[in-house]
C-alpha cells in the first residue's frame, strides 16, 4: 500500500514528504507493508509515536513512516499527522494485517441441526455444534468446538472462537466477538439456603436469558450468567476482558470497559461509558452511574455516583489518596501519643 493510500485510509495528513516525489525515502508513493511498534519497525513499516521518551528510538528505528499527533521537527521520516494517533495506528494495523474472512460454509465434521436457520455466507468449522431452533446471521464464523444451544440467536458478522458456549435462547447482536472459552448464558448462581440437618441448598431454576447487543466483545474464559427470570444485558460497544464474571440479571450499559478478573454480582446496574479496573469486585444490587471509573482491586458495596473510585471499600480517589498518605504517618503518630502518655504519667507521679 502506498503511503498516500494509507494516509487516506486512516484519516491522516502527510507531513515531511514531497507528495510529488517518487523518491523511495521521502515520497508519498513509498510502499508500506506493515505496522509495528518502534522497537519492531523495519523498512516498509509504519509506526506511531506518542511517548516523548522514545524520540531517540524513533529516529534510530528503521520505520519508513510514523503516525504522530504533531509534526516532529528534525525527524528524517515521512509523518502521518492524525488527531488520534492510537486510533490511526489501530486502523493501520487493520488495513495492513487483518485479512477479510472467506466464507467456507458448513464444513464436514460439524453438526448443524436441520431445524437451525443459517443465513448467507455463514462458516461452521468441524466439531462445532448448532442446535435446533438456532438462528445464525450472515457472514458469521463459528470455530471448532463452539456450542450454540437451542433457540439461540446470533447476528451477522460475528466471530465465535473455539470452545465458546452460547446456551439456549441467548441473543447475540451483530459484529459481536466472543474470544475462546467464553460462556454466555450459564445458569445464574441462585439457591434457597439449606437448613443444617434438615435439607441442603435448593437450586432456583434460571429460566431467563442473556442479551449481548451489537459490537460487544467478550474476552477469553469470561462468563456471563443467564437471568433467573428476565435478562442479563451487555450494552452495545461494551468491551469485556478475559476472566470476568458477570452475575445474573445484571445490566451493563453501552461503551463500557471491564478489565480482567473483575467480578460483578447479580442484579447490578452499570451505566454507559463506565471503566472498571482489573480484579475489582462489585456487590449485588449496586448501581454504578454512567461515566464512573473504578480502579483496580476496588471493592464496591453500594451505589456510586459519577467519579473515580479506589480502594476497598471503594471511595472517591481524592479521599483514598489522603487516607493513604495518612497511613504512612501512623507509626510516627503512635510514637508521639506514647510519648505524650509517658509525660502525663510522669506528671501525675509528681
Amino acid at each position: 500500500m502506498k503511503l498516500r493510500q494509507l494516509a487516506d485510509t486512516i484519516g491522516a495528513d502527510i507531513h515531511g514528504a514531497d507528495i510529488r516525489s517518487g523518491d523511495i525515502r521521502g515520497g508519498a508513493d513509498i510502499e508500506i507493508v506493515s505496522a509495528a511498534r518502534i522497537e519492531d519497525a523495519r523498512e516498509g513499516s509504519v509506526t506511531y509515536f506518542s511517548d516523548a521518551g522514545l524520540r531517540d528510538a524513533l529516529a534510530a528505528c528503521g520505520a519508513s513512516a510514523v503516525i504522530t499527533k504533531e509534526p516532529l521537527i528534525g525527524l528524517d521520516k515521512p509523518q502521518l499527522i492524525a488527531e488520534n494517533p492510537d486510533l490511526a495506528f489501530a486502523k493501520a494495523l487493520t488495513c495492513l494485517h487483518v485479512k477479510p474472512l472467506r466464507p467456507l460454509g458448513v464444513m464436514e465434521g460439524s453438526f448443524v441441526s436441520d431445524k437451525a436457520l443459517l443465513e448467507e455466507a455463514v462458516t461452521v468449522y468441524p466439531t462445532a455444534f448448532v442446535a435446533e431452533g438456532a438462528k445464525i446471521g450472515a457472514r458469521t464464523v463459528i470455530y471448532p468446538h463452539a456450542y450454540i444451544g437451542p433457540d439461540a440467536v446470533i447476528g451477522s458478522d460475528c466471530i465465535i472462537y473455539p470452545n465458546v458456549t452460547i446456551r439456549e435462547s441467548v441473543v447475540v447482536g451483530n459484529r459481536v466477538i466472543l474470544q475462546p472459552g467464553a460462556v454466555i448464558g450459564a445458569d445464574g448462581f441462585g439457591y434457597v439456603p439449606g437448613i443444617p440437618g434438615v435439607r441442603g441448598h435448593f437450586k432456583i431454576p434460571q429460566i431467563g436469558t442473556v442479551v449481548l447487543e451489537d459490537d460487544v466483545e467478550v474476552g477469553a474464559n469470561t462468563t456471563i450468567d443467564r437471568a433467573t427470570t428476565g435478562r442479563t444485558v451487555i450494552g452495545a460497544c461494551t468491551k469485556i476482558d478475559n476472566l470476568v464474571q458477570v452475575g445474573h440479571n445484571t445490566t451493563v450499559g453501552r461503551n463500557s470497559i471491564i478489565v480482567a478478573q473483575v467480578g460483578i454480582a447479580g442484579s447490578v446496574t452499570v451505566g454507559d461509558f463506565v471503566q472498571i479496573g482489573g480484579q475489582a469486585g462489585i456487590a449485588n444490587h449496586s448501581v454504578i452511574e454512567s461515566g464512573t471509573k473504578i480502579g483496580a482491586q476496588a471493592g464496591v458495596m453500594g451505589d456510586l455516583k459519577k467519579d473515580t473510585y479506589l480502594g476497598s471499600p471503594a471511595m472517591p480517589h481524592r479521599l483514598f489518596w489522603r487516607l493513604t498518605a495518612s497511613l504512612k504517618k501512623l507509626p510516627e503518630l503512635f510514637k508521639k501519643v506514647a510519648d505524650i502518655e509517658k509525660q502525663l504519667r510522669d506528671i501525675l507521679k509528681q
